[in-house]
């Protein structure tokens, strides 16, 4: 019988704990986002970040919030002699923040915890399929999102993206969209969408582009998306994210339903900002 009380107890102290949590870090985020991002802090964001200068009002205003709560929660870290500050955390910051816009109740990448950031390409030993680390042959690598908790970032690769804004080629929107596949445990290219009736459309819609990809890749031929994204589904979604950003038009064009896909997800047009 005590038993039985124990677990009844347990099944709402539990869910009640977890309710709390949530709700005192809702009432903190709010509390944060009544706080003005400051004027240095927007010019370090409009002058490294030329994405920014397109975005409405309206979003501009929402990500300035954003970007108080993510540098709140998140930690940086330099590595490799890199030294940390404002303009390299402000500019990844905003960037990964974009992805959150009009999304309403955000959960501000859940399982994220801090950020790594290599001055350059940084080399990591290769894993093997029996999870073995190869120190034989090393991997060079620009950009990691880890289910552990941390996103791993090199800073001129960053710096290289924002530059070239309409490459279809930016780092950290491709490494926090891997993030926000991550959300659900797995990072197969289907985050967690915004209507569970949407699942068979994007399945469908994202399938259909990818292997449309892979077989463009296959043949060497030209492609909008990078054909990175062909090396499988958690890929694909990464890379076109990218192209959704910063190739918006030219993908609504070449790629409709797909961008209609990104759109509904995403709550943004990013077509129509320029």
């Amino acid at each position: 019988m005590k038993f039985y009380i124990l677990v009844i107890i347990l099944l709402i102290v539990i869910p009640f704990l977890y309710w709390l949590k949530n709700h005192l870090r809702h009432q903190k985020r709010l509390k944060i986002m009544e706080g003005d991002l400051s004027d240095k802090f927007k010019t370090i964001i409009s002058k490294k970040i030329m994405l920014y200068k397109y975005l409405p009002e309206d979003l501009k205003e929402q990500l300035h919030k954003y970007v108080l709560v993510f540098l709140e929660e998140k930690t940086f870290e330099g590595c490799g002699g890199l030294e940390m500050n404002d303009e390299i955390r402000l500019t990844i910051a905003a960037q990964a923040c974009f992805l959150l816009l009009n999304k309403g109740e955000t959960t501000f990448y859940p399982e994220l915890q801090s950020i790594v950031v290599y001055p350059s390409a940084y080399v990591v030993p290769e894993q093997t399929r029996n999870g073995v680390l190869n120190f034989n042959e090393p991997s060079v690598r620009l950009g990691e999102s880890w289910t552990a908790g941390t996103v791993v970032l090199a800073w001129d690769d960053v710096e290289k993206g924002i530059k070239n804004f309409k490459s279809g080629h930016n780092v950290v929107i491709h490494e926090f969209s891997h993030q926000l596949d991550q959300e659900d445990g797995v990072a197969d290219g289907a985050p967690i969408l915004n209507d569970t009736g949407a699942y068979e459309s994007w399945a469908r819609v994202l399938s259909k582009d990818y292997a449309k990809l892979q077989k463009k890749s296959r043949k060497r031929q030209k492609t909008l998306m990078d054909t990175y994204g062909a090396t499988d589904p958690a890929e694909f979604f990464a890379v076109a994210t990218e192209t959704f950003f910063e190739k918006g038009k030219k993908m609504r064009n070449k790629h409709p339903d797909l961008y209609e896909e990104l759109k509904e997800y995403y709550r943004m047009d990013p077509a129509n900002w320029f």
